[in-house]
Formats: structure tokens, sequence, C-alpha cells
């Protein structure tokens, strides 16, 4: 799936360590916005607007749907506007994948596959062998969910999409508080426009993974 991920235009990063994630975050910021932060402008940058611990799930879905557009002031004085997403121009948004993520909160985890846009994982993808059940890997996203994914420094709190596999059966929910998380019935297949459904996870990966395809569903 990664290899079909870097043949449509992804990058492949290799991360060791949650410091690594945030190292590539600043990275693709300055890139995004043609900036350069010194250390004590990213510790503010993440401290004031896009890391705050005390903000949950919603409060980051809000800044990625909302208010991604930070005003900040460097530390010589100046002000810019600093973009998480480029809106106007999806094609400016930088696209990776990366994989075996290690999650620390109350137990340890270690993510399957997560796509990273601009250096936030927005999308994360559980897989399962062939023939094992959709609904194990729908019941281990929610036990993240629980476990590591929303501790108090976790820029896993940014997901808005999740992606479930078996290789022949391919599912997709958002991130939300607006229902039952238990709920099975919340997950959707992907179709194509006469509505055939798209099950094959490389089909699904060629399709709805698309960078533009998946540009514009975030």
């Amino acid at each position: 799936m990664i290899a079909n991920l870097v043949d449509q235009g992804y990058e492949y990063l290799k991360v060791q360590t949650n410091e690594d994630l945030y190292r590539n975050l600043k990275v693709q910021l300055e890139k995004l916005n043609q900036i350069l932060f010194n250390e004590s402008e990213w510790r503010r940058f993440l401290a004031e607007y896009l890391d705050v611990p005390s903000e949950g799930m919603i409060e980051k879905t809000r800044k990625v749907q909302e208010n991604h557009i930070h005003d900040f002031t460097f530390d010589d004085g100046h002000r810019e506007n600093i973009r998480i997403i480029d809106k106007k121009n999806i094609h400016n948004n930088f696209i990776q994948v990366t994989n075996q993520v290690k999650g620390e909160g109350t137990h340890k985890n270690r993510y399957d596959v997560t796509v990273l846009v601009n250096g936030l994982p927005l999308v994360h993808i559980e897989l399962k062998k062939r023939g094992v059940s959709l609904q194990e890997a729908f019941n281990q996203i929610h036990r993240y969910s629980k476990e590591s994914f929303n501790k108090e420094n976790s820029l896993f709190k940014y997901i808005q999409i999740f992606v479930i596999s078996n290789g022949t059966d391919t599912r997709y929910f958002a991130n939300t508080t607006k229902r039952d998380k238990n709920s099975y019935d919340f997950t959707m297949n992907w179709a194509t426009a006469k509505n055939t459904l798209i099950k094959d996870l490389k089909d699904f990966t060629a399709t709805f993974l698309q960078k533009n395809t998946l540009l514009n569903v975030l």
C-alpha cells in the first residue's frame, strides 16, 4: 500500500519517535509558508496555537476546518499569517505517508499507516490480514482513541478520517464525537460515480487516496 501511495506522489517518511513527527512538522510548515522559525518561535507557535495541551479533538478539527490561519508575531516583532493547510490552492499542500508510529498514553501503541498533510497526521489507516473482520480494525481504532490518540501533546488529535481494510473490504469514517463511538454502522464504502462500491484496498488507494481527491475530502 505504501509503495502504491509513493507511486501516486506521496513522500515516504521514516519516523522513529514523536520528536521526529514534530521535527518534520516544522519543516513542512516552513515550506508551506515560506518562512523560518527559530527554536523559541517554534516552541511558542506550538504552545499558543498548534499544540495547546488542553485542547481536544474538537478544537483541533476546528483549526483544520475553520481556523487554519494563525496571526503569529515573530521574535523581531513582525507578524505573519501562518497557514497549516492551503485551502485556496490545495496542490500547495505536501502529502507524506509513514508507518509504525509509536503512540504513548495510558498504553503504548503502534499505528499502522498514517497520512500527513503539511506534517499533520490527518488520516489514519488500520490494516488487517485478509479474512479478518473489519470490525476488529474498527475496535482497534476505538481503543487507540481511548489510550493514546488523545493524550495531551498528541498530534493525532488532528486526525480527520480513519480508514480500515482487510484487503478485500475497505471502509472509511470521520473522526467525530457526534456518534456512538462503538457504532460500526457509521463506517462507509467509497464508490464510483455510478455508485459501484470500491472495496479492494488497491482500488481504494488509487481513488480515495489520490492526492487531489483526498485533499478535497479533507
